[in-house]
């Protein structure tokens, strides 16, 4: 068993009850035909490669010299939080009105308390991920208020399409987190979508997933419904959430954010402290500048958890995107974000703290070329800045603001390719395929030899999007595009869905919690 999967919790404290028996139901009846859905689910990375790094020493203490200049003289905002405030002036800041300003080094050691790694536990303990070191965790698209769906609609997203999205990424082999708002389901209301959607991760998924951050009563909703799955105690002294807070960049952080972050860090739970960052209106125009307030914002943020709790997990967060300096509009794919990235996960790791950053990110439109070239350049900077939790991974469309079935499917076909990529190179006996070389000999070939027959299912990955067949074998099969191919991917995988078990008693012990939460408020879409 892997060693990063959790001790079962005491049942009787109302834990994770009915796991001696998981392996029935759906799971069984997979395991029963001969395989688990789409394909055999994969465990998050564990890299075998080096990360690729843009700055050497003197960039980095540069860097690190400037945000402390920009925390003691310049300061950060925290707004509509007296607790924060406090907080900060008992540890020695300097107070003006809402504006901290940090004694230079304070951040930094707050920060020493904080965990370098940490297991996020999933309900079924072979789907728990570690964030931080070599790992890499790969989670779907989160935020679009639109979906693309599977007609060519481009709609408002719906529950449905959240469940949907919640299945896609389950049956996902290469996807290894449930995520956390894979779409704004605005058919439901505001201040009650939470609870749909955090069941729909507990109920369609067993794999982890994130909190919500909308209000500090929806998180505190979120730990509850968790503390039915797992326990209290369990989640007392365990991560079971790993939750998005933004900054609100040019270096403030809000009273919705802030009032999330005090939640999930006094129950021992995961932040991601990251400045949403569009270069050139968030943040400067240079890498150097926007690295500076980058690292500034986080450190404020990320130390402010200690504050809270000291140990408790938090994760150096950075989404940057450059803008059009003709329209102002977000643009992907180019080089800048991507310094920006490998920058960051630099000073991350000087930091001794997971990070975040990257996905298969785009301005398209549509799952075009555009989508298509923009989606790889950020994704292979992503993994090649040495990226723990990967955010975005599959289904972002237009800037963020649609999530795509069609470019759902074929992002996860990429994963699988980097998950591959990031095993490296195998240099075992069977690796080096000595005897291979030795069997076949000179002016031959490898089709039939033992070596070839021995590994030609493993040898390379098969991509389940792609078309590599003769120009007339497509003709014949209708002349299908990646989008459609996806397409069709996609409704055969909803079509086969089987919800993993779930103990009915914390089931019903859910429902329940989630009735009793929307009949004591009436319905709000503000």
């Amino acid at each position: 068993m892997d060693e990063n999967l959790p001790v079962e919790p005491d049942t009787a404290q109302g834990g994770r009850r009915g796991r001696a028996d998981r392996g029935g139901g759906a799971a069984a009846r997979r395991a029963a035909r001969g395989g688990s859905g789409p394909g055999t689910q994969l465990t998050y990375i564990k890299r075998s490669i080096p990360v690729f790094e843009v700055l050497n020493e003197e960039g980095l203490a540069l860097i690190e010299k400037n945000a402390d200049t920009v925390l003691e003289e310049i300061g950060i905002e925290f707004r509509d939080d007296a607790e924060a405030l406090k907080l900060w002036k008992d540890a020695g800041a300097d107070i003006k009105g809402e504006r901290v300003h940090f004694p230079k080094g304070l951040p930094r050691s707050l920060l020493k308390t904080a965990p370098s790694t940490y297991t996020q536990h999933a309900r079924n303990p072979a789907r728990s991920v570690e964030i931080g070191g070599k790992g890499t965790v790969f989670a779907p698209v989160y935020g679009p208020p639109f979906v693309r769906d599977l007609d060519g609609n481009r709609r408002y997203a719906t529950i449905e399409d959240f469940r949907n999205f919640v299945k896609l990424a389950y049956m996902a082999p290469s996807i290894h987190h449930s995520g956390g708002t894979v779409c704004e389901p605005v058919d439901v209301p505001v201040n009650k979508r939470h609870l749909d959607m955090i069941y729909a991760h507990i109920r369609y998924s067993d794999k982890p997933f994130m909190g919500s951050v909308t209000a500090p009563e929806r998180a505190e909703d979120t730990v509850e419904m968790c503390k039915i799955v797992f326990g209290e105690e369990f989640v007392q002294n365990n991560t079971v959430l790993t939750s998005l807070i933004n900054a609100n960049s040019p270096m403030v952080f809000d009273e919705t954010m802030l009032g999330a972050l005090k939640v999930y860090a006094r129950n021992n739970q995961a932040c991601i402290v990251t400045p949403f960052i569009l270069a050139g209106a968030m943040s400067p125009v240079t890498v150097a500048g926007t690295l500076t307030q980058v690292l500034a914002e986080v450190l404020a943020g990320a130390a402010l958890t200690q504050l809270i709790r000291p140990g408790a997990p938090v994760i150096f967060g950075t989404f940057a995107s450059s803008i059009s300096m003709q329209s102002g509009a977000p643009t992907f794919g180019t080089p800048e974000p991507s310094l920006v990235s490998y920058g960051a996960a630099q000073l991350a790791r000087r930091l001794g703290l997971p990070f975040r950053t990257g996905g298969s990110l785009c301005a398209s439109k549509v799952p075009d070329a555009q989508a298509a070239y923009e989606s790889a350049n950020t994704l292979n900077s992503t993994i090649l800045a040495g990226t723990n939790f990967v955010l975005h991974a599959a289904g972002w469309l237009e800037g963020g603001l649609a999530s795509c079935y069609e470019k759902f499917m074929m992002d996860v076909d990429q994963l699988g390719m980097q998950q591959k990529f990031c095993e490296g190179v195998d240099l075992s006996e069977n690796g080096q395929a000595m005897d291979a070389i030795r069997e076949v000999g000179p002016g031959s070939h490898y089709l039939g030899c033992t070596h070839t027959q021995a590994n030609f299912q493993t040898a390379f990955y098969r991509s389940t999007v792609a078309d590599n067949n003769s120009y007339e074998q497509w003709l014949a099969e209708g002349q299908k595009t990646a989008p459609q191919r996806a397409n069709e991917l996609a409704r055969r995988w909803l079509e086969s869905y089987e919800a993993p078990h779930i103990d009915e008693s914390i089931d019903e012990a859910l429902k329940d919690f989630i009735t009793r939460k929307k009949n004591s408020m009436p319905d709000a879409f503000t």
